[in-house]
């Protein structure tokens, strides 16, 4: 596997936006479907203070309404989860599972890719 410290390089704003475009034309029902999700830097650096955190992994949800979660995941150096010691919500455990983004339709840019 790569140095997953590495993982990831910045792509055009045309490429994103093709994508983007792509992405929305599936959609079948926008009020389960989300276009993006936003997380504030505070969870950003929470997860990358996370000891041994080379990295962030995202993954897919669908919580119990059935609407599209993100759910992030700090990685090591081998690309190996950071997973929290226990399986209920412990805020004193380094490790964490970060959810509870601002998703759009809801939390919507002014100017969306």
């Amino acid at each position: 596997m790569a140095d997953t410290s590495k993982i990831g390089a910045p792509i055009a704003l045309t490429m994103a936006k093709e994508w983007a475009e792509r992405y929305r034309k599936t959609v079948t029902d926008p009020e389960k479907e989300r276009y993006a999700h936003l997380f504030g830097r505070e969870a950003i650096e929470r997860l990358l203070k996370v000891p041994d955190c080379a990295g962030i992994r995202i993954y897919y949800g669908l919580n119990e309404k059935e609407e599209s979660e993100l759910m992030l995941v700090a990685v090591n150096e081998k690309g190996d989860n950071l997973l929290p010691t226990t399986n209920e919500l412990d805020l004193n455990d380094p490790n964490m599972i970060m959810d509870f983004s601002g998703p759009c339709p809801w939390h919507c840019p002014p100017n969306p890719l």
